[in-house]
């Protein structure tokens, strides 16, 4: 990898509608006075940067179960998953990442499977590390189905400026682990819930990395993992 290739991104086709107003609105400001031109440029390059879609090196072993966006671990838990998606009153434990608005938010998929169902909820736009944000947040849930039968659950949920939940997939689709299936416009969470007994393999406040950062090993199953911030 070169030196470009470490600041230049590809960008998602989401992003082209908003970069191109904001270059509009740049341009516009270079014409009314210098110092506007100057700022919106700045935030054209932040939305260019807000919207880049990297290729990731997703993990190929069997049963490994990925993070779906970068951010932070903000919480570990258990919960019982949205009542749309029909999985049961069980509590499960579930990993939520948060996303600011520096972090990239294309989603990916946390692991291969059937999409069995895709509900959407509309909702407040609290702050997204708040435990509350996953009941009272608009939210857009899947639930996939590996070929063991087990299922899982993943949350997109919006934030406090937030606006738009997109999903790119529909029901009985299938997906392969890492592979993109939405994304969150400008700052959110995602909620992962893991099937029962599975012990998590991140820790609070652990920086993670769409489609590479493993969450769990649904083949080995691990003891749960423990850091140490330093």
């Amino acid at each position: 990898m070169n030196m470009l290739d470490t600041f230049v991104k590809p960008m998602h086709r989401e992003g082209l509608r908003f970069v191109g107003i904001f270059a509009a609105v740049t341009l516009v400001g270079f014409l009314i006075w210098d110092p506007i031109g100057w700022v919106a440029l700045g935030l054209t390059i932040w939305c260019y940067y807000f919207f880049r879609d990297p290729k990731r090196a997703v993990p190929q072993a069997e049963g490994l179960l990925v993070s779906p966006a970068d951010g932070v671990v903000s919480l570990i838990e258990t919960a019982v998953p949205p009542e749309e998606l029909g999985m049961g009153p069980e509590a499960l434990l579930r990993v939520s990442v948060f996303m600011n608005v520096f972090n990239c938010h294309v989603n990916r998929a946390p692991i291969a499977g059937k999409v069995t169902a895709i509900a959407y909820r509309a909702g407040k736009f609290l702050n997204a590390s708040l435990d509350k944000a996953s009941i009272d947040n608009e939210r857009n849930s899947l639930s996939i189905e590996m070929a063991d039968g087990r299922k899982i659950a993943v949350v997109q949920i919006a934030g406090l400026v937030a606006r738009r939940i997109v999903c790119f997939v529909s029901k009985d689709q299938a997906v392969r682990t890492g592979e993109r299936f939405g994304l969150i416009r400008f700052g959110s969470r995602l909620d992962v819930y893991l099937p029962a007994g599975v012990q998590p393999q991140v820790t609070l406040g652990q920086t993670m990395i769409a489609g590479e950062t493993v969450i769990a090993d649904l083949a080995a199953n691990p003891p749960a993992r423990t850091a140490k911030t330093e």
